[in-house]
């Protein structure tokens, strides 16, 4: 195990200018070359101590800015058009690049390690995913998967595309059973 020092708010391990330890691999892989962290020895920790004042107003600031732009793109929903099978399952999936992407064309210029998503979108339909504009301020987006635009148009005003798929298959088989019935009248 190793103790770093934290740099800045790190999710599920502690804010900045804590003391932590963890496991060398986290700290070699993620928290040192992020500039996240750094090692927790006597130097560091006079170091930090003396620019501590300075990083937190650093923090501070980029932290009013990440709230500024949370404000001017709350309620943001972009539209991601991918190909999919009849139940809606993607060919694929969407990745965090995507949304970086689709977020971009939005007016949000974003990178990919800041999209957060809980499990990979697999699916046709609204996803809402979270943004972290700095380690303290995220916003949630919704993601519109759908086939066709005019298809995300009709997501997004919350009509079931399910249910109408249903009903259109079952006027379409009733029509068939129909069209068999005649066929089977006339031949007697």
């Amino acid at each position: 195990m190793i103790n770093v020092i934290l740099m800045q708010r790190v999710e599920k391990l502690g804010q900045m200018g804590d003391t932590v330890t963890v496991k060398p691999g986290y700290a070699r892989n993620f928290l040192l070359p992020s500039g996240r962290a750094i090692r927790a020895t006597e130097s560091n920790l006079k170091k930090f101590e003396q620019d501590r004042a300075q990083l937190e107003a650093q923090n501070l600031k980029r932290r009013e800015e990440a709230e500024r732009v949370a404000e001017r793109m709350e309620g943001l929903q972009v539209v991601l058009i991918r190909s999919a099978g009849e139940s809606g399952a993607l060919y694929g999936s969407v990745s965090g690049r995507d949304i970086a992407d689709a977020t971009k064309d939005a007016g949000l210029t974003i990178t990919r390690d800041q999209v957060i998503l809980e499990q990979p979108i697999k699916t046709l339909g609204l996803t809402t995913v979270r943004i972290a504009l700095h380690p303290e301020v995220s916003i949630p987006v919704v993601v519109n998967i759908a086939r066709t635009p005019e298809e995300a148009d009709k997501q997004s005003r919350g009509e079931d595309l399910r249910a109408e798929q249903e009903a259109e298959e079952a006027s379409l088989e009733a029509e068939l059973a129909a069209e068999l019935s005649e066929l089977g009248a006339a031949s007697e």
